[in-house]
Order: C-alpha cells, then structure tokens, then sequence
C-alpha cells in the first residue's frame, strides 16, 4: 500500500497538473517516487487531474477515476475484459527484511477465528474452553500444519521440490499445504490429546468440527491471494484472471469458500441440536466430502500425472473421507441408542 507520503504529495501534483494543460502520462513530470507502490498513485493522480473538466462535473470525473485509476493505486484490483475482479497478489507487505504473504496471514486468521468459536462452543458440550484453546495453540496448530504440508510434499515432490535446495520443504509462507493431510494430522493431535486430558473424544470433535469448516474460509481466501488451486478455464460473468497468462478461470477458491461458509453455519446449526456426541463430526465429513467434489469438478490447476480417469487426488480422498464419515455416524448412532 502507498505511503502517507506519497498520496501527501500526489495530491500536490495532481493539483500542479489540474492547473496545467493536461499531459499524456508518459510525458508528465517525474516526481521521483521512492517505491513502484508509490509510483502508482502518482500514475492514478495524473489520469485523475487529466479527467477532471474545467467546471462542475466532479462527481463524474471522480467515478471516471475510480473506474480506470483504481487498478494502478492499489494492485489488489485488476481489469479484466472490462470488468474489475479480484486478482493475485501473494505479497501482503515488508517489514524491512521480512516479506509477509497473504497466505500466511490468512491462516494465522483461520487459527484464531477457529479458536475462538470452538472455545465459545465448547462451554455448550461441558467441555472446558481453556483444554480447547491449550489443544489449538500450540499442538492443532503444529499437527495440522505438520500433516498438510507431508502430504503436499509427497504428492508434488517431482513437481516442486526435485532438484531444489532442501530448505523449500519449510517455506510453508508461500502456499502448499493439502486440506485432507492438515485433517489427517489435526485427527492425530486430537486423538492423543484427548487420552492424555481425559476429555470424551467424540464431545472434543464436536466442538471443532464447525471450526475446522470456518478455519477453511480463511485458508481458500488465502489460496486466492497466492494464486494456486484455481480453476479451468470459462467465460462466466465472475471468472477472474488465471494466476499465469490472465485468461479467465473458474474462481474455485470463492466456491470452496463460500461453501465452507454454509458448511461452517449449518454444523453450528446442528451443534446446538444434536443426539449424539460425534453427529456433528461425522456430519462434517460426510458434507465436505461432498463440496470439496463439487469444486474439484471445476479445478484445472493439475496436471496429468496427477489425474486418475478425470479424477483428482481430492476426489479420491474425499470418497474416503465420505465413507468414514457414514461409518462413523451409523457407528455413534447405534451405539447411543444402545446406550439408551
């Protein structure tokens, strides 16, 4: 994002330039900015002074401006076939040395968001919100993260890791992370931790399940913003720009997200009415099982090698993940009906 100095003194050249005869924007005054950031607002303020009539008709020009100069300000919007659309941009900000990703941010954001309904949630359930919190930070935290990025390296391994310098394994900042290896890993965490704190395993599931959907809204944001797990090529009305050659693609990121939405509010829908201790976990595997086929119907980021019959490596997991979700949940229901 530009500094406050720079938009300071692009309001001051877009006056000098409002006052003058208006210029092409390759012939304008340099200012000498100090950052490419920076030299997009003094970009936007000059097609800005270069729109504005003599007299009156401000407000049009300011639409004017907000259409064609928005794009060069801020680089988090792109112009696609005439249309404004979201476009990739991994890179959040510096800190001196330190860049900071998107991707990175918008997990950190899932792990909070995900934290703080379980633990509200957990106070339902009889379960102590302090045992979930101390569950999510540091051990969920680590197994999920741990166990999405083991299995992001042994699939891709000839794709992206071959022949690099070993450290790439550990640069998680920049995307890599497979949903089904985070489940698989945080199942273990919370396996182990509930035998260690004495907690009913089901009650302890229940409470995360809608979180772990939530938790997905964030991280499928992020996968935007990084410019992976897009979709095929379409000429729909909101297809945004491949990450690549800018050609538009299915945006299978908001899909994903926006149905992790409806998963995450459904469950905490169920959570309150539930029969069983467990029905609201097996529910969740079955339901994102389902969603996460429906998206993967549209993704065109694999390759060949990685298809199987039209298949992706998700869609064979997710006939997996379905399968154990009806077992456990025709598994828990029986036996609480026994119980009874």
């Amino acid at each position: 994002m530009p500094s406050f100095t720079a938009l300071n003194e692009s309001g001051k050249f877009l006056f000098f330039v409002r006052n003058q005869t208006p210029t092409p924007l390759d012939t304008a005054p340099e200012v000498a900015p100090a950052r490419q950031s920076e030299r997009r607002v003094y970009a936007a303020a000059v097609r800005f002074a270069t729109l504005l009539p003599p007299e009156g008709g401000v407000p049009g020009a300011i639409s004017r401006c907000a259409r064609l100069c928005l794009p060069e300000a801020f680089p988090l919007f792109t112009r696609s076939r005439s249309n404004y659309v979201l476009s990739v941009h991994p890179i959040a900000f510096n800190l001196g040395p330190l860049t900071v990703h998107w991707f990175g941010i918008c997990i950190a954001l899932a792990f909070l968001a995900g934290m703080w309904t379980a633990a509200r949630r957990a106070k339902l359930a009889g379960v102590s919100p302090e045992a979930v919190t101390d569950l999510i930070v540091p051990w969920l935290l680590l197994g999920s993260i741990l166990g999405a990025r083991v299995m992001f390296v042994t699939t891709y391994w000839s794709d992206e890791f071959a022949g690099k310098p070993f450290t790439e394994i550990f640069m998680i900042q920049r995307g890599g992370l497979v949903f089904y290896g985070g489940l698989i890993g945080a199942a273990l965490t919370v396996i182990i931790y509930s035998q260690v704190k004495k907690i009913p395993l089901w009650k302890l599931a229940d409470v995360l399940a809608p979180s772990v959907a939530l938790g997905s809204v964030f991280g499928r944001i992020g996968c935007l913003m990084n410019g992976c797990c897009f979709g095929r090529a379409c000429e729909l009305p909101w297809a945004i720009p491949h990450p690549a050659n800018q050609s538009p693609i299915h945006p299978t990121q908001i899909y994903d997200a926006l149905l992790n939405l409806f998963l995450f509010i459904g469950l905490a829908w169920l959570f309150r009415r539930r029969k069983f201790d467990g029905q609201v976990f097996a529910t969740f595997l079955m339901c994102y099982a389902v969603t996460r086929s429906t998206v993967e119907a549209f993704r065109g980021d694999y390759s060949d090698a990685h298809l199987h019959s039209g298949l992706t490596p998700a869609h064979l997991l997710s006939g997996g993940i379905f399968a154990v979700g009806v077992g456990l949940y025709v598994f828990l229901s029986r036996r609480e009906k026994r119980a009874i």
